[in-house]
């Protein structure tokens, strides 16, 4: 009798393992496959801003590497929760992508009811790189450091304004922590947009601007704007003679838009990770990191649970500062 369910143990077990084998077996096969056809890289925003040249210029590395197209498909609108509805719906084959920045934390608090949970409803696939968020302002403005703006700030409370793209953008949530931990306040101006935001401080309208490096460069090279701190950990490449918000008196103040790949919940383990491995290998070579160099930004090579980690953490800064500022989306 022993001998008997014995055996019907052994044969259950056996029967187990064959069908779990034979479950893995379209996944390895598929990855092996993959790609066998192009692959869409869904943006929140329009072409020509930072998130959508960082997406094309990863895309055109991988296009070579993998040997298929990677098509960037710009969806804006919504505070970018269009783009991320679009590849959380989308099929879970690998084949629809979202490069994504740090709204992707920032609105699950912004938007009430939240318009979708990033941890639970997407997969890390890579962090890609940051580019740092600067303080700049009107070259006439009368602080040329951090030092004399908070300074300028304190002897007038809420007199100073500083322009961002929009309400719950990244440099606007930036601007937020930085009075906050100088214990200075600011007024808020918010544009629909970048581009109208630096015009403003351009011209006058506005004294301060927050705002990611790649879209200040332009205009601090022609002398229309200067940069008073970068709030990034390190020196930027595009302004070596900038200090940081550390070096300003500020240490392990941070705050840099980052940029990551991801891609719908579901997606076979052995795509994602054949994924990782194609970027992991794209933001060693010199020439990714030159073009990122070329846009303000810097690569970060890392594991995809060291990006999980970060959306993590991010979600809950984000979410403590909506709360306790009251910031609402556009």
């Amino acid at each position: 009798m022993k001998t008997a369910l014995s055996s019907a143990r052994r044969l259950t077990l056996a029967c187990a393992w064959v069908a779990a084998v034979a479950a893995l077996l379209p996944l390895q096969a598929s990855a092996q496959q993959y790609p066998s056809k192009p692959i869409k890289v869904v943006v929140g925003y329009s072409a020509g801003g930072a998130v959508d040249i960082v997406a094309r210029t990863l895309g055109q590395s991988l296009s070579v590497s993998m040997g298929q197209p990677f098509i960037v498909d710009n969806k804006p609108g919504a505070g970018t929760n269009i783009a991320v509805k679009s590849v959380i719906d989308a099929p879970a084959d690998g084949y629809t992508l979202l490069m994504a920045a740090n709204a992707l934390a920032a609105n699950m608090a912004l938007y009430q009811p939240p318009p979708f949970d990033a941890e639970r409803d997407l997969v890390p696939v890579a962090l890609v790189g940051r580019v740092p968020v600067v303080i700049a302002a009107n070259p006439s403005a009368p602080f040329n450091t951090v030092a004399q703006l908070i300074a300028a700030a304190k002897a007038k409370p809420g007199s100073i304004a500083f322009a961002t793209p929009g309400n719950g953008s990244t440099p606007h949530m930036a601007g937020e922590l930085f009075a906050r931990a100088a214990g200075i306040s600011l007024m808020h101006v918010p544009y629909r947009g970048g581009a109208q935001a630096i015009t403003d401080v351009i011209g006058g309208q506005v004294p301060l601007l927050a705002m990611n490096a790649l879209e200040v460069k332009p205009h601090v090279a022609s002398g229309k704007l200067k940069v008073l701190a970068v709030l990034s950990p390190a020196r930027s490449a595009i302004f070596p003679d900038v200090p940081t918000i550390a070096e300003s008196g500020f240490p392990g103040f941070e705050a840099s838009v980052w940029y990551a790949l991801m891609a719908p919940a579901g997606t076979p383990k052995p795509i994602v990770e054949k994924l990782h491995a194609e970027v992991q290998k794209a933001l060693q070579s010199r020439e990714m990191r030159e073009r990122m160099t070329a846009v303000g930004g810097e690569v970060i090579p890392g594991t995809t649970a060291m990006m999980a980690a970060l959306l993590h953490s991010e979600r809950q800064r984000y979410d403590k500062l909506v709360r306790e500022a009251h910031i609402k989306a556009d």
